[in-house]
């Protein structure tokens, strides 16, 4: 049995162990390859900024109700993977998938939307040249995408479709809009107040 062989049976055994929905991961988040971590580490960014934790555990779960997971699925190179993940992200309890992939064949997104449907899945290219890949979905076979390397603003996007169930996350987002809202105010107080020379010099 191969390694891939034993990702495999571990999502396939998470699946059939019906877990409460409280305990197990509420966001995945998936990329072809480890290059695309720098790209990809703003999305954990983002849930740690709303209060999210990393659960690396599916079955001890940390103490935050509201966690993240991980994993690398090359669509090429293990497609097998890809689809035991996006098949049972249901039954594992997932509510939305970030997928981000680079290179001119970015398919891990869109793939991982067509096998996960109905589980919403938001694709980052992580590359430019990526973007093409990621959106092009035909009619029926739906994918929320965004710019290249924002995978900032696909957690975001994220945290959104499940603060329509739970309004503990809307009012994290909420707060966290205020907190940069504020931001760009003080910047923009402390730059006429200081005038250029004094703000360059702060």
């Amino acid at each position: 049995m191969t390694a891939v062989d034993d990702l495999i049976d571990r999502l396939e055994s998470e699946a059939a162990t019906d877990a409460d929905p409280a305990t197990t991961p509420d966001v995945g988040i998936i990329m072809g390859s480890d290059s695309d971590l720098p790209v990809m580490a703003d999305a954990y960014e983002a849930l740690d900024d709303l209060g999210f934790a990393e659960q690396t555990d599916f079955h001890d779960a940390p103490d935050a109700r509201f966690t993240y997971e991980s994993y690398v699925v090359s669509a090429h190179r293990t497609p097998e993977l890809m689809y035991a993940y996006g098949e049972t992200a249901t039954e594992r309890g997932l509510d939305v998938i970030i997928a981000g992939a680079g290179g001119k064949s970015a398919d891990l997104p869109n793939m991982t939307a067509s096998i996960a449907y109905p589980v919403p899945v938001i694709g980052v290219p992580v590359q430019e040249k990526s973007v093409d890949s990621v959106i092009g979905m035909p009619t029926g076979a739906p994918i929320v995408a965004v710019d290249a390397g924002k995978s900032y603003n696909a957690a975001l996007s994220a945290a959104q479709v499940l603060a329509r169930e739970h309004d503990e996350i809307e009012e994290r987002l909420v707060d966290l809009h205020d907190e940069q809202k504020a931001g760009v105010a003080d910047v923009s107080a402390a730059l006429h107040d200081l005038g250029i020379d004094g703000f360059r010099d702060r």
